[in-house]
Protein backbone atom coordinates (compact mmCIF):
# COMPACT_ATOMS: atom_id res chain seq x y z
CA UNK A 1 0.00 0.00 0.00
CA UNK A 2 1.61 3.53 -1.11
CA UNK A 3 1.37 5.14 2.45
CA UNK A 4 1.91 8.91 0.51
CA UNK A 5 -1.53 8.35 -1.67
CA UNK A 6 -3.19 7.88 1.81
CA UNK A 7 -5.82 10.59 2.63
CA UNK A 8 -6.38 11.09 6.91
CA UNK A 9 -9.73 9.49 7.41
CA UNK A 10 -9.87 11.84 10.17
CA UNK A 11 -7.61 15.18 9.27
CA UNK A 12 -9.43 17.36 11.95
CA UNK A 13 -7.65 15.11 14.41
CA UNK A 14 -4.61 14.55 12.74
CA UNK A 15 -4.79 18.48 12.67
CA UNK A 16 -5.11 18.79 16.07
CA UNK A 17 -1.93 16.84 16.48
CA UNK A 18 0.02 18.94 13.94
CA UNK A 19 -1.65 22.28 16.38
CA UNK A 20 0.52 21.03 19.02
CA UNK A 21 3.45 19.21 16.86
CA UNK A 22 6.49 20.71 18.71
CA UNK A 23 8.78 20.44 15.57
CA UNK A 24 5.89 22.63 13.72
CA UNK A 25 7.93 25.49 12.02
CA UNK A 26 6.92 29.18 12.38
CA UNK A 27 5.81 30.11 9.30
CA UNK A 28 3.14 26.53 9.75
CA UNK A 29 2.10 27.56 13.10
CA UNK A 30 0.40 30.83 11.57
CA UNK A 31 -1.19 28.92 8.65
CA UNK A 32 -3.08 26.91 10.78
CA UNK A 33 -4.48 30.32 12.64
CA UNK A 34 -7.46 29.65 9.63
CA UNK A 35 -8.42 26.03 10.49
CA UNK A 36 -12.12 26.26 11.31
CA UNK A 37 -12.75 22.72 12.16
CA UNK A 38 -11.37 22.05 15.76
CA UNK A 39 -11.05 23.97 19.10
CA UNK A 40 -7.98 26.39 18.42
CA UNK A 41 -5.51 24.49 19.79
CA UNK A 42 -2.97 25.65 17.76
CA UNK A 43 -3.11 28.79 20.06
CA UNK A 44 -2.39 26.70 23.54
CA UNK A 45 1.39 26.09 21.84
CA UNK A 46 3.79 27.00 24.36
CA UNK A 47 6.07 28.90 21.80
CA UNK A 48 3.63 30.68 20.74
CA UNK A 49 5.01 34.81 19.97
CA UNK A 50 3.47 37.97 20.87
CA UNK A 51 3.19 38.43 17.42
CA UNK A 52 1.57 35.36 17.01
CA UNK A 53 -0.45 36.37 19.82
CA UNK A 54 -1.71 39.34 18.59
CA UNK A 55 -2.34 37.94 15.15
CA UNK A 56 -4.97 35.08 17.61
CA UNK A 57 -6.61 38.41 18.85
CA UNK A 58 -6.97 40.13 15.71
CA UNK A 59 -8.68 37.18 14.20
CA UNK A 60 -10.79 37.59 17.40
CA UNK A 61 -12.29 33.35 16.16
CA UNK A 62 -13.64 31.90 19.58
CA UNK A 63 -12.26 29.05 19.66
CA UNK A 64 -9.22 30.18 18.82
CA UNK A 65 -9.12 33.48 21.84
CA UNK A 66 -10.26 30.85 24.23
CA UNK A 67 -7.85 28.77 23.31
CA UNK A 68 -5.33 31.21 23.98
CA UNK A 69 -6.61 32.42 27.08
CA UNK A 70 -6.16 28.63 28.43
CA UNK A 71 -2.37 29.34 27.26
CA UNK A 72 -0.02 29.27 30.68
CA UNK A 73 2.91 31.08 28.97
CA UNK A 74 0.39 34.01 27.59
CA UNK A 75 2.33 37.23 28.22
CA UNK A 76 0.70 39.41 31.45
CA UNK A 77 -0.68 42.61 28.54
CA UNK A 78 -2.79 39.84 26.43
CA UNK A 79 -4.64 38.25 29.88
CA UNK A 80 -5.22 42.11 30.73
CA UNK A 81 -6.89 42.80 27.04
CA UNK A 82 -8.65 39.02 27.58
CA UNK A 83 -10.64 40.04 30.65
CA UNK A 84 -12.01 42.51 29.12
CA UNK A 85 -13.21 40.24 25.77
CA UNK A 86 -16.94 40.30 25.12
CA UNK A 87 -17.44 36.31 25.60
CA UNK A 88 -17.88 35.26 28.74
CA UNK A 89 -16.38 31.69 27.89
CA UNK A 90 -12.81 33.66 27.36
CA UNK A 91 -12.76 35.25 30.27
CA UNK A 92 -13.55 32.25 32.57
CA UNK A 93 -10.78 30.33 30.44
CA UNK A 94 -8.61 32.80 31.59
CA UNK A 95 -9.18 32.14 35.49
CA UNK A 96 -8.81 28.49 34.61
CA UNK A 97 -5.41 28.81 34.05
CA UNK A 98 -4.81 32.02 36.59
CA UNK A 99 -1.34 30.54 38.08
CA UNK A 100 0.20 33.56 36.40
CA UNK A 101 -2.54 35.69 36.24
CA UNK A 102 -1.54 39.12 36.98
CA UNK A 103 -3.78 41.24 40.04
CA UNK A 104 -4.81 43.37 37.77
CA UNK A 105 -7.08 40.43 35.80
CA UNK A 106 -7.91 39.53 39.14
CA UNK A 107 -9.43 42.76 40.32
CA UNK A 108 -11.44 43.52 36.77
CA UNK A 109 -13.00 39.69 37.24
CA UNK A 110 -13.94 39.96 40.29
CA UNK A 111 -17.23 41.92 39.28
CA UNK A 112 -17.87 40.05 36.47
CA UNK A 113 -21.29 40.35 35.19
CA UNK A 114 -21.15 36.82 34.33
CA UNK A 115 -21.24 34.73 37.43
CA UNK A 116 -19.80 31.45 36.16
CA UNK A 117 -16.42 33.55 35.80
CA UNK A 118 -16.53 34.75 39.75
CA UNK A 119 -17.53 31.16 40.30
CA UNK A 120 -14.00 29.86 38.89
CA UNK A 121 -12.62 32.76 40.59
CA UNK A 122 -13.98 31.04 43.93
CA UNK A 123 -12.97 28.38 43.76
CA UNK A 124 -9.23 28.96 42.57
CA UNK A 125 -7.14 29.36 45.58
CA UNK A 126 -4.94 31.38 42.97
CA UNK A 127 -7.41 34.22 43.38
CA UNK A 128 -5.93 37.04 46.24
CA UNK A 129 -7.54 36.66 49.90
CA UNK A 130 -9.05 40.06 49.85
CA UNK A 131 -10.46 39.54 46.78
CA UNK A 132 -11.82 36.12 47.19
CA UNK A 133 -13.20 36.86 50.38
CA UNK A 134 -15.00 39.70 48.72
CA UNK A 135 -17.60 36.46 47.08
CA UNK A 136 -18.88 35.88 50.29
CA UNK A 137 -21.65 38.61 49.87
CA UNK A 138 -21.71 37.64 45.54
CA UNK A 139 -25.49 37.80 44.84
CA UNK A 140 -25.07 34.41 43.04
CA UNK A 141 -25.74 31.63 45.34
CA UNK A 142 -23.61 29.78 43.49
CA UNK A 143 -20.56 31.92 43.75
CA UNK A 144 -21.23 31.52 47.17
CA UNK A 145 -21.10 28.09 47.39
CA UNK A 146 -18.78 27.65 45.12
CA UNK A 147 -16.59 29.36 47.58
CA UNK A 148 -17.87 27.44 50.40
CA UNK A 149 -16.77 23.83 48.87
CA UNK A 150 -13.16 24.89 47.70
CA UNK A 151 -12.05 27.55 50.48
CA UNK A 152 -11.63 25.37 53.15
CA UNK A 153 -8.67 27.23 55.00
CA UNK A 154 -10.96 30.64 54.99
CA UNK A 155 -10.65 33.29 57.69
CA UNK A 156 -13.05 32.39 59.91
CA UNK A 157 -14.98 36.15 59.07
CA UNK A 158 -15.79 34.69 55.90
CA UNK A 159 -16.62 30.82 57.42
CA UNK A 160 -19.03 32.85 59.65
CA UNK A 161 -21.05 34.58 56.80
CA UNK A 162 -20.97 31.48 54.81
CA UNK A 163 -22.05 28.93 57.23
CA UNK A 164 -25.09 31.84 58.44
CA UNK A 165 -26.30 32.34 54.47
CA UNK A 166 -29.54 32.82 53.99
CA UNK A 167 -29.86 29.97 51.07
CA UNK A 168 -29.94 26.55 51.69
CA UNK A 169 -27.40 25.40 49.59
CA UNK A 170 -24.47 28.01 50.26
CA UNK A 171 -24.64 26.94 54.22
CA UNK A 172 -25.01 22.91 53.08
CA UNK A 173 -21.42 24.00 50.92
CA UNK A 174 -19.78 25.42 54.08
CA UNK A 175 -21.14 22.79 56.61
CA UNK A 176 -20.76 19.63 54.45
CA UNK A 177 -19.24 16.02 54.42
CA UNK A 178 -17.63 16.80 51.38
CA UNK A 179 -15.33 19.89 50.54
CA UNK A 180 -12.99 19.59 47.61
CA UNK A 181 -9.98 20.23 49.50
CA UNK A 182 -8.26 19.35 52.89
CA UNK A 183 -8.06 19.90 55.41
CA UNK A 184 -11.88 20.19 56.03
CA UNK A 185 -12.83 23.40 58.27
CA UNK A 186 -13.72 23.28 61.53
CA UNK A 187 -16.63 25.70 62.28
CA UNK A 188 -16.72 27.76 65.10
CA UNK A 189 -18.17 26.05 68.20
CA UNK A 190 -20.90 28.88 68.78
CA UNK A 191 -22.65 28.21 65.54
CA UNK A 192 -22.61 24.64 66.35
CA UNK A 193 -26.52 24.45 68.15
CA UNK A 194 -27.38 26.12 65.10
CA UNK A 195 -25.63 24.20 62.37
CA UNK A 196 -26.89 20.74 64.18
CA UNK A 197 -30.41 22.11 64.24
CA UNK A 198 -30.28 23.08 60.50
CA UNK A 199 -31.14 20.02 58.39
CA UNK A 200 -28.85 20.82 55.39
CA UNK A 201 -25.81 21.22 57.84
CA UNK A 202 -26.37 18.67 60.65
CA UNK A 203 -24.54 15.67 58.88
CA UNK A 204 -21.54 18.29 58.41
CA UNK A 205 -21.65 19.13 61.81
CA UNK A 206 -22.27 16.06 63.26
CA UNK A 207 -18.03 15.00 63.37
CA UNK A 208 -17.57 18.47 65.55
CA UNK A 209 -20.64 17.82 68.36
CA UNK A 210 -19.84 17.55 71.79
CA UNK A 211 -21.96 13.92 72.07
CA UNK A 212 -23.70 14.61 75.79
CA UNK A 213 -26.67 12.49 76.42
CA UNK A 214 -29.45 14.71 74.55
CA UNK A 215 -27.23 15.12 71.47
CA UNK A 216 -26.64 11.94 71.12
CA UNK A 217 -30.03 10.47 71.41
CA UNK A 218 -31.27 13.03 68.94
CA UNK A 219 -28.51 12.41 66.42
CA UNK A 220 -28.60 8.31 66.51
CA UNK A 221 -32.45 8.49 65.99
CA UNK A 222 -32.03 11.17 62.82
CA UNK A 223 -34.18 9.95 59.74
CA UNK A 224 -31.60 11.09 57.62
CA UNK A 225 -29.05 8.24 57.31
CA UNK A 226 -26.05 10.45 56.85
CA UNK A 227 -26.66 11.96 60.27
CA UNK A 228 -26.25 8.21 61.37
CA UNK A 229 -23.40 7.73 59.18
CA UNK A 230 -21.15 10.61 60.65
CA UNK A 231 -22.82 9.98 63.90
CA UNK A 232 -21.11 6.36 63.72
CA UNK A 233 -17.82 7.58 62.85
CA UNK A 234 -17.48 10.20 65.47
CA UNK A 235 -14.32 9.40 67.88
CA UNK A 236 -16.25 9.86 71.08
CA UNK A 237 -19.09 7.26 70.15
CA UNK A 238 -20.07 4.78 73.34
CA UNK A 239 -19.88 1.34 72.78
CA UNK A 240 -23.23 1.11 73.15
CA UNK A 241 -24.60 3.21 70.52
CA UNK A 242 -21.83 1.65 67.98
CA UNK A 243 -23.57 -1.60 68.47
CA UNK A 244 -26.82 -0.18 67.27
CA UNK A 245 -25.31 1.91 64.16
CA UNK A 246 -23.43 -1.37 63.36
CA UNK A 247 -27.33 -2.92 62.58
CA UNK A 248 -28.70 0.06 61.17
CA UNK A 249 -30.72 -0.43 58.40
CA UNK A 250 -29.25 2.12 56.05
CA UNK A 251 -25.81 0.37 55.15
CA UNK A 252 -23.91 3.51 54.38
CA UNK A 253 -24.05 3.83 58.55
CA UNK A 254 -22.73 0.04 58.64
CA UNK A 255 -20.03 1.10 56.85
CA UNK A 256 -18.67 3.49 58.74
CA UNK A 257 -18.88 1.29 61.59
CA UNK A 258 -17.03 -1.38 60.19
CA UNK A 259 -14.06 1.46 59.27
CA UNK A 260 -13.43 1.97 63.50
CA UNK A 261 -10.56 1.48 64.66
CA UNK A 262 -12.10 0.29 67.64
CA UNK A 263 -14.86 -1.55 66.22
CA UNK A 264 -14.31 -5.39 67.47
CA UNK A 265 -13.48 -7.91 64.86
CA UNK A 266 -16.49 -10.13 65.01
CA UNK A 267 -18.60 -6.93 64.75
CA UNK A 268 -16.69 -5.60 61.79
CA UNK A 269 -16.78 -9.55 60.11
CA UNK A 270 -20.74 -9.71 60.75
CA UNK A 271 -21.14 -5.80 59.69
CA UNK A 272 -19.00 -6.67 55.95
CA UNK A 273 -21.38 -9.78 55.84
CA UNK A 274 -24.52 -7.96 56.00
CA UNK A 275 -23.44 -5.72 53.77
CA UNK A 276 -22.83 -8.17 50.65
CA UNK A 277 -26.32 -9.77 51.77
CA UNK A 278 -28.37 -7.04 52.26
CA UNK A 279 -26.99 -5.06 49.08
CA UNK A 280 -28.09 -8.05 47.05
CA UNK A 281 -31.31 -8.26 48.44
CA UNK A 282 -33.03 -5.07 48.41
CA UNK A 283 -35.55 -4.45 46.12
CA UNK A 284 -35.31 -1.42 43.27
CA UNK A 285 -37.54 1.16 43.88
CA UNK A 286 -40.68 1.34 42.05
CA UNK A 287 -41.39 4.41 39.87
CA UNK A 288 -43.12 6.08 42.41
CA UNK A 289 -40.62 6.37 45.30
CA UNK A 290 -39.70 9.15 46.37
CA UNK A 291 -36.35 11.10 45.57
CA UNK A 292 -35.35 9.80 49.41
CA UNK A 293 -36.23 6.51 48.61
CA UNK A 294 -34.16 6.64 45.68
CA UNK A 295 -30.68 7.81 47.15
CA UNK A 296 -31.16 5.36 49.75
CA UNK A 297 -31.39 2.49 47.50
CA UNK A 298 -28.36 3.92 45.79
CA UNK A 299 -26.54 3.94 49.07
CA UNK A 300 -27.65 0.32 50.04
CA UNK A 301 -26.64 -0.97 46.42
CA UNK A 302 -22.98 1.38 46.24
CA UNK A 303 -22.32 0.05 50.29
CA UNK A 304 -20.30 -3.49 49.02
CA UNK A 305 -17.81 -0.69 46.77
CA UNK A 306 -17.67 1.56 49.76
CA UNK A 307 -16.13 -1.17 51.70
CA UNK A 308 -13.76 -1.91 48.91
CA UNK A 309 -12.60 2.22 48.64
CA UNK A 310 -12.10 2.91 52.14
CA UNK A 311 -8.95 4.57 52.87
CA UNK A 312 -8.38 4.20 56.88
CA UNK A 313 -5.66 6.37 57.74
CA UNK A 314 -5.45 4.63 61.06
CA UNK A 315 -4.25 1.78 59.23
CA UNK A 316 -1.50 3.24 57.22
CA UNK A 317 -0.15 4.44 60.49
CA UNK A 318 0.31 1.03 61.72
CA UNK A 319 0.06 -0.98 58.40
CA UNK A 320 1.49 -4.43 58.97
CA UNK A 321 -0.95 -5.90 61.23
CA UNK A 322 -3.03 -5.62 58.48
CA UNK A 323 -1.17 -6.77 55.49
CA UNK A 324 -3.22 -10.24 55.39
CA UNK A 325 -6.51 -8.60 56.68
CA UNK A 326 -9.39 -10.70 54.97
CA UNK A 327 -10.57 -7.07 53.62
CA UNK A 328 -9.87 -5.34 50.42
CA UNK A 329 -9.63 -1.54 51.58
CA UNK A 330 -7.32 -2.51 54.79
CA UNK A 331 -4.87 -3.99 52.35
CA UNK A 332 -5.46 -1.44 50.26
CA UNK A 333 -4.58 1.05 53.24
CA UNK A 334 -1.78 -0.70 54.59
CA UNK A 335 -0.52 -0.67 50.67
CA UNK A 336 0.03 3.00 51.00
CA UNK A 337 2.60 2.95 54.26
CA UNK A 338 5.95 3.89 53.32
CA UNK A 339 7.32 1.99 56.28
CA UNK A 340 6.71 -1.63 55.37
CA UNK A 341 9.52 -4.59 55.66
CA UNK A 342 10.32 -6.23 52.34
CA UNK A 343 8.61 -9.45 52.60
CA UNK A 344 4.93 -7.73 53.67
CA UNK A 345 5.91 -5.66 50.26
CA UNK A 346 6.52 -8.56 48.53
CA UNK A 347 3.35 -10.47 50.05
CA UNK A 348 1.26 -6.79 48.73
CA UNK A 349 2.67 -6.48 45.18
CA UNK A 350 1.03 -10.24 44.67
CA UNK A 351 -2.73 -9.86 46.10
CA UNK A 352 -4.97 -11.56 44.80
CA UNK A 353 -6.87 -7.91 44.24
CA UNK A 354 -5.20 -5.66 41.55
CA UNK A 355 -6.11 -2.81 43.37
CA UNK A 356 -3.64 -3.77 46.33
CA UNK A 357 -0.99 -4.72 43.86
CA UNK A 358 -1.22 -1.46 41.92
CA UNK A 359 -1.16 0.34 45.13
CA UNK A 360 1.56 -1.24 46.92
CA UNK A 361 3.62 -0.76 43.61
CA UNK A 362 2.58 2.82 43.14
CA UNK A 363 4.17 3.36 46.86
CA UNK A 364 6.98 1.41 46.15
CA UNK A 365 7.99 1.36 42.55
CA UNK A 366 11.76 1.14 44.07
CA UNK A 367 10.81 -2.47 45.53
CA UNK A 368 9.39 -4.19 42.48
CA UNK A 369 11.63 -6.21 40.73
CA UNK A 370 11.08 -6.84 36.63
CA UNK A 371 9.31 -10.24 36.93
CA UNK A 372 7.06 -8.41 39.60
CA UNK A 373 6.12 -5.89 37.36
CA UNK A 374 5.62 -7.62 34.26
CA UNK A 375 3.33 -9.85 36.48
CA UNK A 376 1.66 -6.55 37.70
CA UNK A 377 0.95 -5.28 34.16
CA UNK A 378 0.37 -8.49 32.38
CA UNK A 379 -2.56 -9.08 34.95
CA UNK A 380 -3.83 -5.93 34.77
CA UNK A 381 -7.16 -5.26 33.43
CA UNK A 382 -9.21 -2.45 34.00
CA UNK A 383 -13.05 -3.46 33.50
CA UNK A 384 -12.57 -5.56 36.47
CA UNK A 385 -12.06 -2.69 38.84
CA UNK A 386 -12.79 0.64 37.48
CA UNK A 387 -11.03 1.98 40.85
CA UNK A 388 -7.84 0.88 39.06
CA UNK A 389 -8.66 3.06 35.64
CA UNK A 390 -5.24 5.49 36.87
CA UNK A 391 -2.99 2.67 36.12
CA UNK A 392 -3.51 2.42 32.10
CA UNK A 393 -2.07 6.27 32.02
CA UNK A 394 0.36 5.83 34.70
CA UNK A 395 4.52 4.98 33.82
CA UNK A 396 4.93 3.89 37.41
CA UNK A 397 7.19 0.31 36.63
CA UNK A 398 10.13 0.63 34.53
CA UNK A 399 11.81 -2.28 32.24
CA UNK A 400 14.95 -2.85 30.94
CA UNK A 401 15.41 -2.46 27.32
CA UNK A 402 15.92 -6.37 26.52
CA UNK A 403 12.35 -6.77 28.43
CA UNK A 404 10.63 -4.05 26.58
CA UNK A 405 11.51 -5.72 23.06
CA UNK A 406 10.47 -9.23 24.08
CA UNK A 407 7.16 -7.06 24.98
CA UNK A 408 7.29 -6.13 20.91
CA UNK A 409 6.00 -9.83 20.13
CA UNK A 410 3.83 -10.58 23.12
CA UNK A 411 0.54 -11.88 23.14
CA UNK A 412 -1.29 -9.19 25.05
CA UNK A 413 -1.77 -6.22 23.86
CA UNK A 414 -0.95 -4.05 26.74
CA UNK A 415 2.52 -5.56 27.22
CA UNK A 416 3.08 -4.68 23.17
CA UNK A 417 2.22 -1.13 23.99
CA UNK A 418 4.72 -0.60 26.96
CA UNK A 419 7.87 -1.48 24.43
CA UNK A 420 8.18 2.02 22.65
CA UNK A 421 9.28 3.13 25.83
CA UNK A 422 12.49 1.97 24.95
CA UNK A 423 13.62 4.87 23.37
CA UNK A 424 15.71 2.92 21.10
CA UNK A 425 13.68 0.30 19.80
CA UNK A 426 14.80 -1.08 16.43
CA UNK A 427 12.80 0.00 13.48
CA UNK A 428 11.87 -3.38 12.68
CA UNK A 429 10.05 -3.91 16.00
CA UNK A 430 8.32 -0.32 15.55
CA UNK A 431 7.40 -1.00 12.42
CA UNK A 432 5.56 -4.21 13.22
CA UNK A 433 3.78 -2.09 16.48
CA UNK A 434 2.69 0.40 13.75
CA UNK A 435 0.45 -2.10 12.12
CA UNK A 436 -0.76 -3.90 15.25
CA UNK A 437 -4.83 -4.49 15.61
CA UNK A 438 -4.98 -2.94 18.92
CA UNK A 439 -5.42 0.97 18.29
CA UNK A 440 -3.64 1.24 21.70
CA UNK A 441 -0.76 -0.21 20.59
CA UNK A 442 -0.50 1.71 17.42
CA UNK A 443 -0.61 4.76 19.56
CA UNK A 444 1.61 4.53 21.71
CA UNK A 445 4.09 3.61 18.72
CA UNK A 446 3.40 6.71 16.78
CA UNK A 447 5.33 9.29 17.78
CA UNK A 448 8.51 7.10 18.58
CA UNK A 449 11.77 8.48 17.09
CA UNK A 450 12.85 4.98 15.31
CA UNK A 451 9.32 4.57 13.34
CA UNK A 452 9.75 4.30 9.80
CA UNK A 453 8.40 7.08 7.71
CA UNK A 454 6.20 4.85 5.78
CA UNK A 455 4.49 3.64 8.46
CA UNK A 456 4.19 6.90 10.40
CA UNK A 457 2.76 8.30 6.92
CA UNK A 458 -0.17 5.18 7.39
CA UNK A 459 -1.06 5.89 11.08
CA UNK A 460 -1.86 9.60 9.69
CA UNK A 461 -4.52 7.93 8.13
CA UNK A 462 -5.28 5.27 10.83
CA UNK A 463 -8.99 4.24 11.60
CA UNK A 464 -8.73 5.18 15.29
CA UNK A 465 -9.23 9.32 15.90
CA UNK A 466 -6.33 9.34 18.58
CA UNK A 467 -3.65 7.35 16.75
CA UNK A 468 -4.32 9.61 13.83
CA UNK A 469 -3.67 13.18 16.17
CA UNK A 470 -0.78 10.93 17.70
CA UNK A 471 0.56 10.75 14.03
CA UNK A 472 0.06 14.30 13.69
CA UNK A 473 2.14 15.21 17.03
CA UNK A 474 5.10 13.25 15.67
CA UNK A 475 7.92 15.30 15.93
CA UNK A 476 9.39 13.02 13.20
CA UNK A 477 7.22 13.90 10.79
CA UNK A 478 9.05 15.69 8.12
CA UNK A 479 8.25 19.32 7.11
CA UNK A 480 7.27 18.24 3.50
CA UNK A 481 4.39 15.58 5.11
CA UNK A 482 3.40 18.57 7.02
CA UNK A 483 2.88 20.75 3.93
CA UNK A 484 1.02 17.81 2.55
CA UNK A 485 -1.10 17.97 5.06
CA UNK A 486 -2.32 21.25 5.67
CA UNK A 487 -2.95 21.32 1.35
CA UNK A 488 -5.19 18.33 2.37
CA UNK A 489 -6.67 21.12 4.89
CA UNK A 490 -6.97 23.73 2.33
CA UNK A 491 -4.44 25.65 4.41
Amino acid sequence: MDANALTPVHLDMVMDGLAMNSALPASMIRRLFAWRRGRGKVARRPDLTEAMAAEIMAIDDHWLVHSLALNDRLPDRFRIRLAAHRDSAVRSALVIHAANVPREVMEQLIDDPESQVREYLAQGHHTPSDLRARLAVDSDPRVRAALAKHWTQAPEAVRRILLTDPEAEVRAAACSTYFAHRPHPIPPSDLLPALLSDPVTRAGAVIHAVLDADTLQRLAGDPDSDVRAELAQHPSLPPSVREVLATDPALNVRVKVFARPDTPEDMRAQIHDSVHELSRSTADPGPDADDETVMQWYQNAFAPTDLRILRLPWVTADPLPHVDSPYVSFRVSAAVSRVLPADAVARLLDDEEEIVRLTMAHTAPHLVDPETAESIERRYHPRRDKFTFWWDKAEVLTFPPAALRRFATDPEPRLRSLAPRDPDLPPELAEKLASDPEDRVRHSVAAHRNLPLSSLRLLLADSSERVAEAAGASPFLPVERMEWLLAQAGL
